[in-house]
C-alpha cells in the first residue's frame, strides 16, 4: 500500500473529527529536538516529514481535503521547528513541477491558491529564492513584467561575461620577457619550478592576463615539443583546471589553418596528444572540441557503403542493350584528398596519439569514431609502433636463420609508451588488441602481418599453446580481411596458410565462413574487391575452354590470391548449371596457392549443404551430380582436405539423407580407381575372380597405377578421421532406411499418386549399395591387413549390434577370414618346413581354415533360429559367405587374353626405335606384368586346389541326413533365402560366385543336395524376385541367371558332357530312399529327361517375363526388360517363346513411346538385340517332342523327387493333348508291374534292363514317327491359318499357349499343402517295406506272387486317392469360406486391387516364393513344400 493511500484512508476519511488531529499529533513526534532537523531520525534516515507534507498538499490539490483546511494545518506546522517553511518550499517546488506540465488543469489552479495563501506566513524572499519565476509570476507574487529580462541581464553578467583586458593599457613588456623565458636555450637540469616561478613573477608584476599566459605557453610548447617533460609538468602545475586548458586548446583548434603541405601531424596535434598521454587533460574535455561532428563522419560513411552496394548491385543486372552496357565499369577507388584528412582533425589526433605512443588514449578515441576501420595514416603509424613492440619476440623466437640479422627496430622511447613484448602472454596485453583494433588496414605493412604469422605459428608448435583462441581472432579480424585488399600476394596467401593448417578444418571453416560472408558485407573497402573480383571471374568464365586452360587459369589464380571466396563461389554456381565447364576448371586450379584449395573445400561443402531437396523424377538433380563430379576430380587433382566432406557425408547418412552418398562414391572412384559400373563386359567380369593385377590390368576401365597418390591422401582422411567403418556401417544402414523413408517423404510431399517414386527410391538403394561395395573393397585393398582387422568390429557386433545384413558383414569381414587363414597356414608351415610337398600344404590350409571358422560358426548359430540350421549347417554358411570367386575358379582365359595382350604390346614397343630409351623401359615393364601376372595364376591355382580339397572333404557335412527323408524343398529354400539370392544381387562378381558356388557343389557329388531342384526352384519362381528388385539388382540377378542357364543349357546341348558332370551325381537323384546310403539302384535323370526339364524351364521364365511386361508396373517392366538383356545369350532359344516375348517387348514400345521414355530406350533395345540373334531352335530340336521318358515316370512315383516329377509333366504338356493319354497309359503299365523280391541274380537284372530298354527305343521310334507325320500336316495348315488371324486372336493364342505348357495355380486341382500330406504319406508308405533296395525280378516261377502284390500295391492307391480326395475337398471347402468372408470385409485402396485380396493371390494362392522368410510359419512336417506339379486325375 503506497503512502499517499495510507495517508487518505488514515487521515482524510474522518478529516474534521479525528484526522487533523492525529495528523498533527503524528507530525509533533518527528519535532522532538529543535537543534537537529526533523527530516531525519535519531539514527539518520529520514523520518517521514517531508513525504507527509507531500500527501497533504496533494490531497489538497485534488479536492480530497479542503483548501483552507490544509491552508490552516499549514500555518500550525510553521510553529513548531524553523526548517519547516524551507521544507514545505521543498516540497512545492516538486509539486511545481508535477503541476506545471498542464498548467490549465484544476490541479494548477489549486496549486496557485495554495501558494497564494503561503504569502501570508512564509517570507516573501524565501519565496522568491525557492519557486522559479514562472511559478511566482502565475501566483501573482511578482507583478512587474521585467523581472525575467532584468534576472537574465545579471546572471549573464555574472557568469558569462569576461574581463575586458585594455592592451594599450597593459604593458607589452611583460609578454615579451614571457616569451624570452619560454624560448630560451633551455638546459636538460632546468626545471619547471624555476620556470613557474618567473612566470608568476611576470604576471603579478605586469598584471598578465593569466588565459593569455597559458596560450603563450602552449604555443612555446608547439615549437618544441620534444621538451614534453619540462612543458607539460610546467602546465600541469601552472593550470590545474583541465577544462580551462581544453578551452585554450579549443580555440586554437577553432583558428587553426589547414595546409595540404603536411606530412606530419601538426605540432598542436602533438601537445594535446601527449597533454592527453599524461592525463593533463582528458578526451571527455577536448573532444567536443575536435571537427567535424560525428554526425557528419558517420553520414559520409554511409554515403560510401551505399555507393558500393549500388556498384554491387549493379554487377549482377542483366542488359538487353548490348555488351557494352552488360555491367559497370570497374570500380576504381579515388585517391583520397589530403586536404580531406587533415581537416579532419580527429584522424589527425588518432596518428598524433600513436606518434607519441599513447595507444590507450587512442584505442579510446578510435572507439568513439562512428566506422570500424583505421585511416591509411593512423594504420601505418600504429604497424610502426607495433614492430617496435614485437621486435624483441620475434628476434627471440622467429628469426629465420642465425647468421640473417635483418633490420633492427629501436625500443620505444617514451616511458608511458606500452611495453615491449617479450613472452608470448605479455601479446596480450597490447599486441593483440592493436591488431584487432587494426583489422584490415594491417594490409598497410606487409612485413609487420609475416612477423605476426610467424610468431602465433610459433606459438601454435609450443605445448599448451597460449595464444589459440588469440590468433583466431586475429585471424578472423585482420589478416585474412587485410589479405582481401593485398593486390594478388600468392606469398602472403601461402604464409598464411602455414599458420590456418595448424588448426583443425572446423576452425578454419568458421573463419572462412565470416571472411566470407561477415567481413565482406561489413567493410566499404572489401565490398569493393568482392565487387570488382565478381565482374572479372564473370568476364573469365565465359571464356575458359580446353583451349585457353592456362591463361585463364592464370587469371583465376592471381584473382584467388586475395578474395578466393567470391570467385569460387560463382564458380560453382556456374558448374551446377554447366557441367561441361568441369574439365576446364579443374585443370585451371593448379595455379591457385594452398589457402586457395583449402577455400575451395569449404565453398564446396557450403554449396552442397545449401542445397535444396532433390529434383522430382530423378534420384539426384543435375546440380548435385556436377557438383560431386567436380569434387572428385578437384579432390584427385590437387592437394585438397578430405575431411570436412568425408564428415559431411557421414552426418548426411547420420541424418538418413542418403542422396549425399554420390560424392562419396565419385571421389572413391576418382581417387582410388575402384569403380561401381554395372556395365561390365563378360570378359572384365571374368577377370574380376583373378589376383589384384589381373583386376587391375583387365577388370577396370580405367588404370589403377595413376590413383596411388590420391588414393593414400584418400586412405589418410578416412582412417584418420575414424571414418573408415562408420561410413561402411551407415551406407548398410541407409541402403535399408531409405527405401522406407524416401519414399514416405515423397508420397507424402508430391502430388503424384502413391508409388510414383519407386523408381527414385531404386536409384538411391542402388547408390548406397554401390558406395558400401566401392568403400568396402577400397579398405580392404588400402589396409593392411593386421590393420583392417584391428579396426574392423567382429562379425557378431556387425550383424547383431549395428544389425547389418549378412551379406554385408561377410563382405566387409571376407578379407579378415582370409587373412587369418593364410596367416594361421603360414604359421603352421613354417612350424613344418621339413616337407613341402602339395598334399601337405592342402593339409595345413584345411587345419588353418578349420581354426579361423570355429570362432565364427559359433558366434553365428545363435544369431538364426535353430529350425534353419535342420536343413543346412553353420558350416555349410560359413562356407559360402566365406569364399570368393577367386576361391573357387581361375579365369584362364582372362589370363591367357591379358598375357598376349602385354606381350604383343612388348613386341610393338621394341619395333619401336621413335622414342628411344622410352620404348625399351615400356618394353620391359610390360615383360615383367607377364611374368607377375604368369605368377599369380600359379599362385591362385594352388590356392583353387586347396580350396577345393578343403570343400570335398567338408562338403558331408553341408546338408544333414533327415533332409533327405522329407521332401528337398525346404533345403533348397533356405539355400536360396539365406544364401544364394542375398549374395547373388549384392555384386556382379557376387552373383558369377553364387552361380559358380551352385555348380561346385554339384560337382563336389554332396549328399543331400539335389542340383535339379535347386535349378528348377531358381527358374520356376523368377517372377517374384524380378519385382522386388531395385534397377541395379534386377542387373546383377539377370548375371546370376544368365550363368545358371550358360551351364544348364552347356549340359542340354551336349549328351557328352551331361553324362560326366551330372549323369551319376547325387545332384541327379530322381528317388530319395529313407535309407541314407545311395547306390547305382538309385534312379537318376536321364539326358533325355533332362532335355524335358530345360524346356519347361524355358517356358516359366517365358511365363513369368510375360507376367511382368503386361503388369503395366513401372518397376516390373524395367526389371524384366533389364533381366531379358542379361539373359540374351542362353534365353530364349526356342523360335516360339522369342516370338512371343518379341511381341510383348513391342506391345511395351508401343504403349510407352510417349508416356515413359526410359522404359521405350530399353524395350527398343532389348527388340533389336532379340532380332539380331542367330538361328533360334525349334521345339522338337530342342527336345523330343511326344515321348517322355521312362524315367520321369519313375520319378513320379518316387518319393521327394519333385523336380523331375514337374518335368515329367511339363514333358507331356508340350508334348500336347495325344501325348496326356500315352503318358497315362505308359504310367498306368508301369504301375501294374509287381514289385520284384530282394534277391534276384546279376544276369536276370541285366536281361530285364535290355529288354525294358528295347521296349522303350522300339516304342520311342513309332511314335516319333507318328508324330512327325501329323506335325508336319499341321505345321502346313496352321501357317494358312495364321496368315488371316488378327494380332488380337494371336496373343489370346499364345496365352492359351502357355496356360497349357504350364497351367496356372488357379487352374490346378490339388493345392499345394494337399500336394506335400500327399507326398508325404507315400514317403512314410515306402517306408514301412522291410527293405530299402527295389530289385527287379524276371523268374516265371514268382509270378502269382507279383500279380497278387500288384494287386494289393492297387487296392492301396485307390484308397489313398480316396483319402486325398476327401482332404481335399475339406481344404477347398474351408478356402472358399475364407474367400467369402473376405470379400464381405473387402476395403480397397491397394494399387493392385484391396489389399486382402492382393495379399491373399500373392501369398496364399499362388506358388511362394523361395526368398521370403518362413521361420514364422508353422511347423514342417505339417508344410513340406514340393515344386512338383500336380497329376491331374
Amino acid at each position: 500500500m503506497g503512502t499517499f493511500t495510507k495517508f487518505v484512508s488514515d487521515y482524510c476519511k474522518a478529516w474534521e473529527k479525528l484526522g487533523r488531529e492525529q495528523f498533527l499529533k503524528s507530525m509533533t513526534q518527528f519535532i522532538k529536538d529543535e537543534t537537529k532537523s526533523p527530516l531525519f531520525s535519531k539514527s539518520d534516515k529520514l523520518s517521514g516529514l517531508s513525504q507527509n507534507i507531500y500527501d497533504l498538499l496533494l490531497c489538497g490539490l485534488r479536492g480530497l481535503l479542503k483548501k483552507d483546511s490544509v491552508v490552516s494545518v499549514l500555518k500550525d506546522l510553521i510553529v513548531l521547528h524553523a526548517d519547516i517553511p524551507s521544507i514545505l518550499l521543498d516540497v512545492v517546488c516538486i509539486l511545481d513541477a508535477e503541476t506545471s506540465l498542464d498548467v490549465q488543469s484544476e490541479e494548477r489552479n489549486n496549486f496557485c491558491y495554495l501558494v497564494r495563501e503561503l504569502e501570508s506566513f512564509i517570507s516573501d524572499k524565501l519565496l522568491k529564492e525557492r519557486l522559479e519565476i514562472d511559478t511566482l509570476q502565475d501566483v501573482g507574487t511578482l507583478k512587474n513584467k521585467n523581472f525575467y529580462t532584468k534576472f537574465i541581464k545579471i546572471k549573464t553578467k555574472l557568469y558569462y561575461k569576461q574581463r575586458k583586458f585594455n592592451l594599450f593599457r597593459e604593458e607589452s613588456e611583460g609578454y615579451s620577457k614571457l616569451i624570452v623565458e619560454l624560448n630560451q636555450e633551455i638546459s636538460e637540469n632546468m626545471e619547471w619550478k624555476t620556470l613557474l616561478e618567473i612566470i608568476q613573477s611576470l604576471i603579478g608584476c605586469f598584471n598578465l592576463d593569466p588565459n593569455r599566459v597559458l596560450d603563450i605557453i602552449l604555443e612555446s610548447f608547439e615549437a618544441r615539443p620534444h621538451l614534453d617533460k619540462l612543458f607539460i609538468s610546467l602546465i600541469k602545475n601552472y593550470m590545474a583546471d583541465a577544462q580551462v586548458i581544453s578551452e585554450v586548446l579549443g580555440f586554437k583548434l577553432g583558428n587553426m589553418e589547414v595546409l595540404e603541405s603536411y606530412s606530419e601531424p601538426p605540432a598542436l596535434m602533438t601537445i594535446i596528444a601527449l597533454l592527453l598521454q599524461h592525463q593533463v587533460i582528458t578526451l571527455d574535455d577536448i573532444y567536443p572540441w575536435l571537427r567535424p561532428d560525428d554526425t557528419i563522419m558517420a553520414k559520409e560513411a554511409d554515403k560510401e557503403h551505399k555507393a558500393v552496394q549500388d556498384f554491387i548491385r549493379k554487377i549482377n543486372i542483366v542488359s538487353t542493350k548490348g555488351p557494352q552496357s552488360n555491367a559497370p565499369a570497374e570500380f576504381i577507388e579515388e585517391k583520397a584528398d589530403p586536404q580531406e584528412y587533415w581537416s579532419n582533425q580527429k584522424l589527425v589526433l588518432c596518428e598524433a596519439l600513436l606518434k607519441v605512443t599513447a595507444w590507450k588514449e587512442f584505442a579510446a578515441l578510435t572507439a568513439r569514431l562512428p566506422f570500424a576501420h583505421v585511416a591509411p595514416r593512423p594504420a601505418v603509424a600504429l604497424c610502426n609502433m607495433l614492430h617496435a613492440l614485437v621486435e624483441p619476440l620475434y628476434r627471440k623466437h622467429c628469426r629465420i636463420a642465425p647468421k640473417i640479422i635483418g633490420k633492427p627496430i629501436p625500443p620505444l622511447k617514451s616511458p608511458l609508451a606500452p611495453k615491449a613484448c617479450r613472452t608470448f602472454e605479455s601479446m596480450k596485453e597490447t599486441v593483440i588488441p592493436a591488431i584487432v583494433l587494426l583489422g584490415s588496414s594491417l594490409h598497410h605493412d606487409a612485413i609487420l602481418m609475416y612477423k605476426i604469422i610467424r610468431i602465433l605459428r610459433t606459438a601454435r608448435s609450443i605445448d599448451g599453446d597460449p595464444l589459440y583462441y588469440e590468433a583466431i581472432t586475429v585471424l578472423d579480424t585482420a589478416i585474412l580481411p587485410a589479405l582481401t585488399l593485398m593486390e594478388g600476394n600468392c606469398c602472403m596467401a601461402e604464409e598464411v596458410y602455414t599458420l590456418l593448417k595448424l588448426y583443425p578444418y572446423q576452425c578454419r571453416y568458421c573463419i572462412y565462413a565470416r571472411w566470407k560472408n561477415e567481413s565482406g558485407e561489413r567493410i566499404p573497402a572489401l565490398m569493393r574487391v568482392r565487387g570488382n573480383s565478381l565482374q572479372r571471374i564473370k568476364h573469365i568464365m565465359k571464356r575458359v575452354s580446353k583451349e585457353n586452360i592456362k591463361p585463364q587459369g592464370r587469371l583465376i589464380g592471381k584473382l584467388s590470391h586475395a578474395a578466393p571466396a567470391f570467385l569460387f563461389d560463382y564458380m560453382l554456381l556456374q558448374i551446377q548449371s554447366y557441367d561441361n565447364l568441369i574439365g576446364p576448371v579443374v585443370e585451371s586450379l593448379k595455379y591457385l596457392t594452398s589457402l586457395s584449395l583449402d577455400v575451395l573445400g569449404y565453398c564446396l561443402v557450403e554449396a552442397l549443404a545449401s542445397r535444396r531437396g532433390i529434383a522430382f523424377g530423378a534420384a539426384h538433380s543435375q546440380a548435385l551430380q556436377a557438383l560431386a563430379a567436380f569434387s572428385a576430380a578437384a579432390f584427385k587433382k590437387h592437394n585438397i582436405e578430405l575431411t570436412a566432406l568425408l564428415q559431411f557425408v557421414a552426418n548426411r547418412l547420420k541424418a538418413q539423407q542418403s542422396q549425399d552418398l554420390l560424392i562419396l562414391k565419385e571421389i572413391v572412384q576418382k581417387m582410388a580407381g575402384i569403380e561401381a559400373a554395372e556395365e561390365m563386359t563378360p570378359e572384365q567380369l571374368d577377370a574380376m575372380a583373378g589376383g589384384e593385377l589381373l583386376k587391375g590390368e583387365a577388370g577396370y576401365f580405367s588404370q589403377v597405377r595413376n590413383t596411388r597418390r590420391s588414393s593414400a591422401r584418400l586412405k589418410e582422411a578416412i582412417v584418420g578421421n575414424n571414418l573408415d567403418i562408420a561410413l561402411c556401417i551407415l551406407s548398410a544402414q541407409q541402403r535399408h532406411c531409405c527405401v522406407w523413408k524416401e519414399y514416405a517423404e515423397d508420397s507424402a510431399s508430391s502430388s503424384e499418386p502413391p508409388g510414383s517414386q519407386l523408381k527414385v527410391v531404386g536409384r538411391l538403394a542402388d547408390q548406397c549399395q554401390d558406395a558400401l561395395v566401392q568403400l568396402g573393397t577400397f579398405l580392404a585393398s588400402s589396409h593392411a591387413p593386421e590393420e583392417y582387422a584391428a579396426r574392423l568390429p567382429s562379425l557378431q557386433e556387425l550383424l547383431r549390434d549395428y544389425h547389418v545384413d549378412a551379406d554385408v558383414a561377410f563382405f566387409l569381414y571376407r578379407p579378415v577370414l582370409t587373412h587369418k587363414i593364410a596367416g594361421k597356414a603360414e604359421v603352421l608351415r613354417k612350424s613344418d618346413s621339413k616337407t613341402e610337398a602339395f598334399e601337405k600344404s592342402i593339409e595345413r590350409y584345411n587345419i588353418a581354415s578349420k581354426e579361423a571358422l570355429e570362432p565364427i560358426v559359433t558366434s553365428i548359430t545363435p544369431l538364426l533360429p535353430s529350425r534353419v540350421w535342420e536343413d543346412i549347417s553353420p558350416e555349410f554358411y560359413v562356407t559360402f559367405w566365406s569364399l570368393s570367386m577367386y576361391d573357387l575358379k581361375v579365369p584362364v582365359e582372362s589370363y591367357e587374353r591379358e598375357v598376349d595382350r602385354l606381350r604383343a604390346a612388348a613386341a610393338i614397343a621394341a619395333k619401336d626405335t621413335s622414342q628411344g630409351s622410352k620404348g625399351r623401359k615400356e618394353q620391359e615393364r610390360f615383360i615383367t606384368l607377364v611374368d607377375k601376372l604368369q605368377e599369380e595364376r600359379r599362385r591362385q591355382e594352388e590356392h583353387v586346389s586347396r580350396v577345393r580339397a578343403r570343400l570335398q572333404r567338408e562338403c558331408a557335412g553341408w546338408f544333414p541326413a533327415r533332409a533327405a527323408k522329407s521332401a528337398k524343398n525346404e533345403t533348397v529354400t533356405r539355400l536360396m533365402q539365406l544364401c544364394l539370392f542375398p549374395r547373388c544381387i549384392f555384386t556382379s562378381s557376387d552373383a558369377l560366385y553364387c552361380a559358380e558356388f551352385v555348380h561346385t557343389v554339384h560337382a563336389l557329388k554332396t549328399p543331400n543336395f539335389s542340383t535339379l531342384l535347386c535349378y528348377d526352384r531358381l527358374f520356376c519362381d523368377i517372377a517374384y524376385s524380378v519385382m522386388s528388385c531395385s534397377e541395379g539388382e534386377a542387373v546383377r540377378y539377370g548375371q546370376f541367371l544368365c550363368r545358371v542357364l550358360r551351364t544348364a543349357m552347356r549340359w542340354h546341348a551336349d549328351r557328352a558332357a551331361f553324362h560326366a558332370e551330372c549323369a551319376h551325381y547325387p545332384g541327379f537323384v530322381t528317388k530319395y530312399r529313407v535309407s541314407n546310403q545311395f547306390t547305382e539302384a538309385n534312379d537318376h535323370v536321364g539326358y533325355e529327361n533332362y532335355r524335358h526339364v530345360c524346356h519347361k524351364w524355358h517356358y516359366k521364365i517365358t511365363k513369368a517375363m510375360v507376367v511382368c511386361l503386361d503388369s503395366g508396373d513401372y518397376v516390373q517392366i524395367r526389371n524384366a526388360l533389364i533381366v531379358l538383356n542379361r539373359v540374351l545369350p542362353h534365353f530364349p532359344v526356342l523360335a516360339k517363346l522369342a516370338q512371343i516375348i518379341e511381341r510383348k517387348v513391342e506391345k511395351v514400345k508401343e504403349e510407352e513411346k510417349l508416356h515413359r521414355q526410359d522404359l521405350y530406350v530399353l524395350a527398343t533395345g532389348y527388340s533389336g538385340q532379340l532380332r539380331n540373334k542367330g538361328q533360334l531352335m525349334k521345339e522338337s530340336d530342342f527336345h523330343q517332342v511326344g515321348t517322355v521318358a521312362k524315367a520321369a515316370a519313375g520319378a513320379v512315383a518316387g518319393a521327394g523327387a519333385g523336380a523331375v516329377a514337374v518335368a515329367s509333366t511339363a514333358a507331356a504338356a508340350g508334348a500336347g493333348p495325344s501325348a496326356a493319354p500315352r503318358d497315362e497309359v505308359k504310367r498306368e503299365r508301369e504301375s501294374t508291374s509287381p514289385p520284384h523280391p530282394a534277391q534276384y541274380s546279376d544276369t536276370e537284372k541285366r536281361e530285364s534292363r535290355t529288354s525294358d530298354r528295347r521296349r522303350d527305343d522300339s516304342d520311342r521310334e513309332k511314335e516319333s514317327k507318328r508324330e512327325s507325320r501329323s506335325s508336319l500336316k499341321e505345321r502346313a495348315k496352321e501357317e494358312i491359318r495364321s496368315k488371316d488371324r488378327s494380332p488380337r486372336e494371336r496373343s489370346h493364342r499364345e496365352e492359351r499357349y502357355l496356360e497349357a505348357v504350364s497351367p496356372p495355380h488357379e487352374h490346378r486341382h490339388l493345392s499345394d499343402d494337399i500336394d506335400r500330406d500327399v507326398k508325404r504319406r507315400k514317403v512314410e508308405t515306402s517306408s514301412n517295406g522291410k527293405g530299402s533296395k527295389e530289385i527287379e525280378e524276371r523268374s516265371p516261377e514268382k509270378e502269382k506272387r507279383k500279380a497278387k502284390l500288384r494287386g494289393d500295391e492297387r487296392k492301396e492307391r485307390k484308397m489313398s486317392r480316396k483319402r486325398d480326395r476327401a482332404e481335399e475337398t475339406a481344404l477347398l471347402e474351408q478356402k472358399r469360406r475364407r474367400e467369402e468372408q473376405k470379400a464381405i470385409v473387402k476395403v480397397g485402396g491397394h494399387q493392385n486391387g484391396s489389399q486382402e485380396d492382393h495379399h491373399y493371390e500373392k501369398y496364399h494362392k499362388r506358388e511362394k516364393s523361395p526368398f521370403r522368410d518362413r521361420s514364422h510359419e508353422e511347423s514342417r512336417e505339417k508344410h513340406r513344400r514340393s515344386n512338383e506339379t500336380k497329376i491331374r486325375r
